[in-house]
Order: structure tokens, then C-alpha cells, then sequence
């Protein structure tokens, strides 16, 4: 079946959107996607810049929303016309996918960014090459086949235009918070950056009942869509010292957590600096830069933690659709950080992602959905 996709040819090149790309044929676990919208994010960045190994040429997107065209044999829990969006793939099988950690699956980098199929196959071709797929998604195209547990089936009432970044970053931002943090009711937290992941982790924060929610940027209008989203207090960076003033809205304490999305170096260590007795810093940004600990004066008797965590700790058909709950009691307003671009934009849209113009791109890919049409 031939489909559209845009393809990145070679470390660093544009997005080239083509339409004779080869779309696998569907195995008995598999999806076929129609595709109608996909969210821009900073990995998508990454992996397009070569920050981290992979084979080109390539289709990158991970946060793709489409309706299930057609399932495939041994499918069960789906069938054609269902509104899905896409995430990560976890195999189901591993001891730590049997465990309920599924971010955590011990074959995570081979299934979902070794740029094929998890039994080892092309998921693409053009003109007979193989062309690299991210996710075992690849949602920069028209369609795409993914297996049953890329998917989470959502409300068809709901615009599915706005729900595809559910899949990676704000599941990433609130799943670090709800899942790994665990905040308790009245503590205090702190989110460095106020992208789309740090929003959502701040949102989290606020649900999870945290009493000082505090949002850290360099960009007032971000501060002011944090303070609407539910920060108490924020920071412009610009023009103030973080750490000198967490320390005046906590009484001198620190925060009990903090949550990083910047990756820079010299932020992540004033957000160490900025913890309370017993903190915990999440560094959660895609960055190759260090950060130098002392682990006596940072970490040892000051009791502060340092924890990684991948894609929020996250189980897609758990996660989402509690964050659509959320949404939908007006508690997880993620759709304001968001902007409306035409598939054939995606160049536009990446640019505007990565200079920060805009919080959070999403591509229209079916110009003719409406909601409630399917």
C-alpha cells in the first residue's frame, strides 16, 4: 500500500514529505491507522539531528491519533472505526513488562527505536530500501501500521486532532509526577521549563495536591499560561536567581520535588541546590550534557534524590485515558499549550518547536476529520 510520509534522508536534513512510500503488509497483531493528527516533539528533534544512533533514511513521530482502519487476525481488542492514540511499544513479555513497567521493558531501544519492525522486518520501503521507523509508529504519515499495544483506544466524542501528544510528552511530564514522584497532599514541587512536558507535570502537581506549584521559564508569556494552568508562583529566570528565590517562597526550606525539562547543565544543578532535606530532582529532558554532583555536599546528608525517569513510568492504556479524565473534568487543560499546523508545514512547525514559538505543534494530517464525523 502505497502512503505520504515525510522522511528525513540523512543526519541533520529537512523533512521531506513523499507519497510513494511502502507501507508493510498487516500481521496478526496488527493496527492500520488512518491517520489525523501527530504532535511535533523535541525527541523527533533529536533523532532528526543525529543526537542520538540511527539509521537514516527515516520516519520519525510518536504521538500520533488516526482511527483503526482495519485489524489484523489475532487482534481482540480493537476493531475498524475506533479512535485511538498511539504510543511507545512494550514487548508484554520481559519480567519487567510482566511486572507493570512496560517503560522499563528490557527489549524498549530494540523495539522502539532500532528502526524496525520488533520482529525485525521493514515497517517502510521506497523504491525497494528500507526507510527506519521510531516508536513502531512512525506518525508523520497518512497511515501506519502499529500493534496492539502501540494503541489506546479513546472517546469518539472527543477532537482527536488535539489527543496525539497524550502519547509521549504530556504522559512524559504527568506520569513523571503522578507515577515516580508521588507528591503527597501540601508539598511542594517545582518544574523547570514550561514546555508541553513541563506543563503537564506542573498540572500534575496541582492535582496531586501540592499546596506551592511553582513554575520556572525565561519566557513571560509561558509564566502566564502556567499561572492559568495552576502554578502559585513563578520565576522568569531572565531576571531573577531560581534558587535564591525558591528559597523565599519555601521559607527558606527548598522544594520536596523538582522536575527539570530544560537539560541544561548549570539549570539542573541550581534545581539540586533548590531541594529540600529528602528532595527529589527529576531530570527529564532529552540532552547528551552532564551535570557535576558532589555527593557528599549535594546528595548524602541533605538526604536529596536523583531519579531518571523514561517516558513518565508510564502504562499508555492506564495513563491515558486518566489524563482524558482529567481533561475532561477541566483539571488537565493540555489543548491551550497547543497549535494547529498543515501536514506540509512540518518544517514551519519543527522550527517553531525548537525556538520555542510555539509549545506544542501538531500536524493536521486529515484536513477533512471533523469531530464526531467518524
Amino acid at each position: 500500500m502505497k502512503i505520504k510520509a515525510a522522511i528525513v534522508d540523512e543526519k541533520g536534513a529537512k523533512f521531506d514529505i513523499r507519497d510513494d512510500v511502502e507501507l508493510a503488509e498487516l500481521q496478526p497483531d496488527d493496527l492500520q491507522i488512518h491517520m489525523v493528527a501527530t504532535g511535533i516533539c523535541h525527541s523527533d528533534e533529536a533523532l532528526r539531528k543525529g543526537d542520538a544512533e540511527i539509521g537514516y533514511p527515516i520516519i520519525l513521530g510518536h504521538e500520533g491519533s488516526g482511527i483503526v482502519e482495519k485489524v489484523g487476525s489475532e487482534v481482540k481488542n480493537f476493531k475498524p472505526g475506533d479512535h485511538v492514540v498511539l504510543s511507545f511499544y512494550g514487548c508484554g513479555n520481559c519480567i519487567n513488562c510482566l511486572k507493570g513497567k512496560p517503560t522499563k521493558c528490557l527489549n524498549y531501544a530494540a523495539n522502539n527505536l532500532s528502526g524496525v519492525r520488533p520482529d525485525g522486518s521493514a515497517h517502510f520501503t521506497e523504491n525497494g530500501h528500507q526507510v527506519d521507523d521510531m516508536f513502531d509508529q512512525s506518525s508523520f504519515t497518512t497511515t501506519t501500521i502499529v500493534r496492539e499495544r502501540n494503541a489506546v483506544k479513546v472517546p469518539e466524542s472527543l477532537d482527536l486532532r488535539k489527543l496525539g501528544p497524550l502519547g509521549c510528552g504530556y504522559v512524559t511530564g504527568s506520569g513523571t509526577v503522578f507515577n515516580t514522584l508521588k507528591p503527597e497532599p501540601g508539598s511542594t514541587i517545582a518544574v523547570v521549563g514550561t514546555g508541553a512536558v513541563g506543563l503537564a507535570a506542573m498540572m500534575a502537581g496541582k492535582i496531586s495536591g501540592c499546596t506551592t506549584v511553582i513554575a520556572i521559564d525565561r519566557h513571560d508569556s509561558r509564566l502566564k499560561l502556567a499561572k492559568e494552568l495552576g502554578a502559585t508562583d513563578t520565576i522568569n529566570t531572565a531576571n531573577e536567581d531560581m534558587v535564591k528565590k525558591i528559597m523565599e517562597l519555601t521559607d527558606g526550606k527548598g522544594v520536596d520535588y523538582a522536575v527539570d525539562t530544560t537539560g541544561a547543565t548549570a539549570v539542573m544543578e541550581d534545581a539540586i541546590q533548590a531541594l529540600a532535606q529528602g528532595g527529589t530532582l527529576a531530570p527529564i529532558a532529552v540532552t547528551a550534557n552532564h551535570i557535576d554532583v558532589d555527593i557528599w555536599n549535594d546528595l548524602c546528608p541533605s538526604d536529596r534524590t536523583i531519579v531518571g525517569v523514561n517516558m513518565g513510568d508510564s502504562i499508555p492504556q492506564v495513563d491515558i485515558p486518566r489524563l482524558i479524565k482529567f481533561y475532561q473534568l477541566g483539571m488537565f487543560d493540555f489543548d491551550k499549550t497547543e497549535k494547529f499546523y498543515d501536514f506540509d508545514q512540518i518544517n514551519e512547525a519543527n522550527a517553531d518547536s525548537v525556538s520555542g514559538k510555539t509549545i506544542k505543534p501538531v500536524l493536521i494530517i486529515d484536513k477533512d476529520y471533523k469531530p464526531d464525523k467518524y
